[in-house]
């Protein structure tokens, strides 16, 4: 059986970093690690390829080449996912289909032409799936409503994918989370109990991808890395060894809970193991909203207070903001970036709330009425698919006029100034490596705009030297980061103008949708008058 999996597109978003990447020769930050998840416990003795529509296109000779095609998608790439299935159809292809964006909403790619669905995890669904072929069965949709064991997942076949495209590698140590945030598809798709690894079966994958020739950076794709508080330790204490014996070749970086503020064991141990950055799901400093949309979690201690503490630890904190809640107060914009200003978060994710496919936002307002369109987008260029408890045309420029303040270039530079003045050195050293022709080239670029082509240019020479005279150890760590104002430049205009064309839109058709009733009602009045 040749298989061929197909990776969608990705849309301009606020993690694409095209720009980024563009410094450093690279074309994607991250592979499909669940397409090679899912080569890896397919039949081994069956034939596969892998295409990563962000690096390039397939070929005619990969399409007759398939006897299967299989595409793995999140919901921010359903446009190309549906177009790529019916590219497929039209060769004359069988499809399979699976991944986030299916399981959530899986008559759009039935619809599509998809002939199976592979949904939910696929240690259980991918197994009903080799049965169906092997009985010859030529369409089939494989569910479970269980949660497998992921110690039995085995190491992904990261041999498929193109190194050189990729800036950092991807791995998992564990699925699900503990919260219960009413907006979030995670616990819908993957529970609310953690289920993790073993140390032993991570520090095997990492031996592969060492094996491979990777040395650069690894993201740890866990919704909340330490909703295990327990197994993770377990899987630092003999992560930190591993990186000591192989002379620290990886840097990781993952998603965590802010309570990971109130453990500090936990913190050294990451940063001993070599984690530099960790993005956090901070949403709003609002906390009657954080209460109603229920992420209690970031209430029970100071925000402010956490996210420093996880600074001062060693570890740069990035963060997720949303603009929209039920009952939110006008001037939340305002709010978020005084909190990114306050808390010097350099990175800030920031978008319209969204009401995802199936999670307890959805159900809510579908029985409250309010959902509007179909499905939801986690891309920050889309206006919230429901009726919010406050004007949207206000909520819509307070976000547009946000977003904007948060990466001018001078208030970026200094949030980025701030937060490295304190951030904890590292906690191990790498052996010196000369640095390669593309990370100067990138560096002078950067340098080049930066510090004499914009009117940054004082204030990126004195926050540099600052930095390097009271807190050395993280100098090119900062640099990198403010490496990453090269992309939101040039994103937040692409926000502003997405944003301000999709609500001239949305008010047209409320304007003529108020004509219309106006008039209905002037002729039911009239009619009235007559009778």
């Amino acid at each position: 059986m040749r298989v061929l999996l197909v990776y969608p597109l990705f849309p301009k978003t606020f993690w694409s970093y095209e720009k980024i990447l563009e410094l450093v020769n690279r074309k994607v930050l991250l592979p499909p690690l669940g397409l090679v998840t899912v080569a890896a416990i397919l039949p081994q003795e069956w034939e596969f390829k892998l295409v990563d529509r962000n690096i390039r296109a397939v070929t005619e000779e990969e399409w007759a080449w398939a006897d299967v095609v299989v595409f793995s998608a999140m919901i921010v790439q359903k446009e190309d996912l549906l177009n790529q299935i019916r590219v497929a159809k039209q060769r004359g292809k069988r499809v399979a289909v699976g991944g986030p964006y299916p399981t959530s909403v899986p008559d759009e790619a039935l619809s599509a032409g998809a002939d199976y669905l592979i949904l939910d995890e696929g240690e259980i669904t991918l197994p009903m799936f080799v049965e169906a072929i092997q009985r010859g069965d030529t369409s089939g949709i494989f569910r479970t409503t269980e949660k497998p064991d992921v110690t039995t997942t085995p190491v992904p076949r990261f041999d498929l994918l193109e190194f050189d495209a990729y800036d950092s590698m991807s791995i998992q140590f564990s699925r699900g989370c503990p919260f219960q945030c009413e907006f979030c598809d995670i616990i819908v798709l993957y529970g609310r109990k953690p289920r993790t690894k073993t140390p032993a079966q991570l520090l095997a994958e990492l031996d592969y991808l060492y094996e491979l020739g990777w040395r650069r950076g690894v993201f740890m794709v866990d919704d909340n890395f330490i909703g295990n508080k327990r197994n993770v330790k377990l899987l630092l204490k003999q992560l930190k060894i591993w990186q000591a014996e192989h002379k620290y070749p990886f840097r990781f970086n993952t998603e965590a809970s802010v309570d990971l503020a109130q453990d500090p064991e936990l913190m050294d141990l990451m940063v001993e193991c070599n984690f530099d950055a960790v993005f956090l799901g901070i949403e709003t400093p609002d906390e009657e909203s954080l209460q109603l949309t229920k992420k209690f979690q970031n209430t029970r201690s100071s925000l402010a207070e956490s996210v420093e503490a996880i600074t001062r630890a060693g570890l740069r904190p990035m963060a997720g903001f949303i603009i929209g809640f039920d009952g939110e107060k006008s001037g939340s914009g305002d709010r978020i970036v005084r909190f990114a200003e306050q808390t010097a978060i350099p990175t800030t994710t920031f978008a319209m709330l969204q009401a995802l496919p199936n999670t307890a936002l959805w159900h809510r307002l579908e029985k409250e009425g309010r959902l509007r369109g179909k499905g939801g987008n986690i891309n920050q260029t889309t206006l919230m698919n429901f009726i919010p408890t406050r004007p949207l045309e206000d909520i819509a420029r307070e976000y547009v006029e946000a977003f904007w303040e948060l990466y001018d270039a001078h208030r970026f530079l200094d949030r980025n100034y701030r937060c490295f003045l304190i951030l904890g050195a590292p906690k191990c050293k790498a052996p010196f490596k000369l640095p390669t022709w593309v990370d100067l080239r990138a560096l002078l670029i950067v340098v080049w705009r930066q510090g004499f082509k914009r009117s940054t240019r004082w204030k990126f020479w004195h926050h540099l030297f600052s930095i390097l005279k009271r807190n050395p150890a993280v100098w090119e760590h900062y640099i990198t980061v403010c490496a990453h104002n090269e992309h939101f430049l040039e994103y937040r205009q692409i926000v502003r103008n997405q944003i301000e064309s999709q609500l001239t839109e949305f008010l047209a058709a409320e304007a003529e949708l108020q004509a219309q009733q106006s008039e209905v009602n002037q002729t039911v009045k009239s009619n009235a008058l007559v009778s």
